[in-house]
Order: C-alpha cells, then structure tokens, then sequence
C-alpha cells in the first residue's frame, strides 16, 4: 500500500546545502524532495504546478530575500516555512523578521562545515520537517503581531538592588515551546505588566538566534527580555530566554531566584531542553512557581512538567486547537503532568493572575 509521502522543496544558494539536505531529507520513506533550487523565483513557477507541503527556504537568496518570499506564501498559499540560516547575528535578526512574517521554524547551518554540522543534524533535520508538515499553519496567523513599538521598561536591565513586592519576588514561570512557540511566546508576553513575576524561557532555537529573539521581544513588550546570562537575577517584570547550544536551569538562594547556564549532553535531542529547565524549577521553586507548556513538536518537557506538578505546582498546557504543533502538550497531558488546559489567549491572564495572588 502506497504511503503518502511529505513532498519538500528546499531553496538555497548553495548547491552543497542542497544536495546535503536532500540526501538527508530522501533518506526517509516518508519525505519526498521534490525540488532543490537557487532561486526562490524560479522555485514559485515550479511550485505553480506542484506546490510542496514543505518549504526549506535560506534567508539570503538573489533576486528575492526570504523575508519577502515568505510574506509572499503566506499571501499565496499558506504553507509551512523551514528557515536554513547561517549563524550570524545579522542573518539571526532577519530570521526572526521571517518568523515573524510566518515560518514556522529555524534550522541553523555554520559558514564553515555545513555539510558535516547538517549530517550531524539528521535527527532534528527530519523532525522539523515532520513536525512542519503537521502544523497548523491557520493557528501561527494569529498569533503574528504587528505590535507598535512602545515605551521600553528597563530598558537596560533591572537596577541594581531594586526593591520588589514582598512575596512576589519569590514568585517565578516557566515556560517551554517549540515549533510556534516564538509566536506563541511573543503573543503572551506583550500582554505582560511589568509587575508580572520573573519567568524563564526555554524556546528550542540554535544560538545567535535566541539572542536576536529576545531583542526583538525587548523591543516592544513592557517587560525587560533578554537571553539569559549565568547568574542572572530572575526579578519581577524581567523574562530571561535560555541560550542556544546552553541549558537553562534557575536556584535560588536568600535573594531569591537566579539562572544558571551550562552546557552538558543534548536532552530529549535538544540543547536547550525544555525539561532540564522545568526539573530544575521541581527541585527549587515548590508552590511558588507556574509551569506552562505551549506549541511544539516531541516530548521535551513532559517529564519535567509531571516532575513540577508532583511537587506542588501549578501547570499549564497550550490546546490543541490554538496550538500550531500539538505535539508537546499532548505529551505532557499524556503523563498527567498538567492540570489545566487552556487556549493561548488566555495564557497571560493566567499568568497575571498567579503573579498577584497571595
């Protein structure tokens, strides 16, 4: 019996990129390559004809950057979009400006031995695009914002010995996501106060990347974001963002909560990993903490939430119907980590609310 097959077109300007990736994309039975081009101009009238479940799509391409060639099937024919970037600060901020004009996630390349660091990636190569071609590309829409920017709220990072509410400061929030989680993240925190309790992310996203995430995020929202550094003070109206290729855990000593950065083995396949940061949260935070797991593809998180919950906290778990990939979530239901479920758009009022209770 005939299965059918993930049809991908993979778009970038090198053709060493594009023979890797179609080598590693044809070597399961379940994905199709059904075309690799140069040029996303000449991959549109191809795709006229045989449009793709999968686009894999660099960012700096001629005649066309990938920014506008996603806005443009977005336009089109909403499609799941893999961006393939390079690891560069600049190719970093134009990535988020792609994910925010709709693609759903962000696969990294080295300028210096991609073809080696992509065969090393097989695992999460072929992941992504499974999961892309099962997202709910209707749910990432909505949550892309077009938010003006606005005053920024410690802009330069929480001074020094800033006084906090009594018993808020000992507060925190994690949060895990994956693929849509950047849309998902951003349309949570831009409805944030900045009195809101500390919170920790963990977004699966190579490095350089989570960095140019946080400042974009910084950009607009009340609360301070950044990506978080070791050491740092997890302090009300402040949202830190583990780094990529780093995992993310919080303790706490009589000041209240602080991050910690390390880098160790790949957890669950991922570095950072969701469920290394929410055991850690298990371990330290007991009631005074709120756990929320938001769209993404796989198990990460799941046990760590199960952990979080068997030791008095509060979780929550992003819906199926508002998720783009419910894979994350169902998992953590599935182990009976989570205690409520609730769409995206409710998840800030959740959070507002745990920040001001007694």
């Amino acid at each position: 019996m005939a299965v059918d097959r993930t049809k991908v077109i993979i778009i970038d300007d090198s053709a060493s990129v594009r023979q890797v990736l179609s080598e590693i994309l044809s070597s399961d039975n379940s994905i199709e390559v059904i075309a690799a081009s140069s040029d996303p101009i000449i991959a549109m009238k191809y795709m006229e004809k045989n449009w793709p479940d999968v686009i894999i799509s660099d960012i700096a391409m001629p005649r066309k950057d990938g920014i506008t060639f996603v806005k443009e099937i977005m336009a089109t024919r909403p499609t799941p979009v893999i961006i393939c970037s390079a690891l560069t600060e600049e190719n970093a901020e134009l990535s988020m400006n792609a994910i925010a004009a709709g693609a759903v996630s962000i696969i990294s390349k080295p300028k210096i031995g991609a073809r080696d660091f992509l065969y090393e990636s097989t695992h999460i190569l072929l992941e992504t695009v499974k999961s892309a071609a099962k997202a709910e590309i209707k749910n990432l829409k909505t949550v892309i914002r077009h938010t003006e920017p606005k005053k920024i709220i410690n802009a330069i990072g929480p001074p020094a010995g800033q006084k906090t509410i009594p018993g808020l400061r000992e507060k925190i929030i994690a949060i895990g996501a994956s693929a849509g989680g950047t849309q998902a993240i951003e349309s949570i925190l831009v409805l944030l106060p900045d009195d809101t309790a500390g919170i920790v992310i963990v977004q699966h996203m190579p490095e350089k990347f989570t960095e140019a995430f946080a400042k974009r995020l910084n950009s607009f929202c009340g609360i301070y974001v950044k990506e978080a550094a070791h050491n740092d003070r997890i302090e009300k109206g402040t949202a830190l963002i583990a780094p990529g290729n780093r995992h993310l855990m919080i303790a706490k000593d009589m000041n209240g909560y602080y991050s910690v950065i390390k880098d160790g083995p790949v957890i669950n396949h991922h570095k950072p990993s969701v469920d290394v940061l929410f055991r850690s949260v298990a371990q330290n935070a007991s009631s005074n903490a709120l756990g929320i797991i938001l769209t993404g593809m796989g198990d990460d998180g799941a046990a760590g939430m199960l952990e979080m919950k068997n030791a008095g906290i509060k979780t929550i778990a992003q819906d199926k119907q508002t998720s783009v990939v419910y894979g994350m979530p169902a998992e953590a239901v599935k182990k009976g980590g989570v205690d409520k479920i609730i769409p995206l758009n409710a998840i800030h009022l959740e959070i507002i609310n745990f920040s001001h209770s007694k």
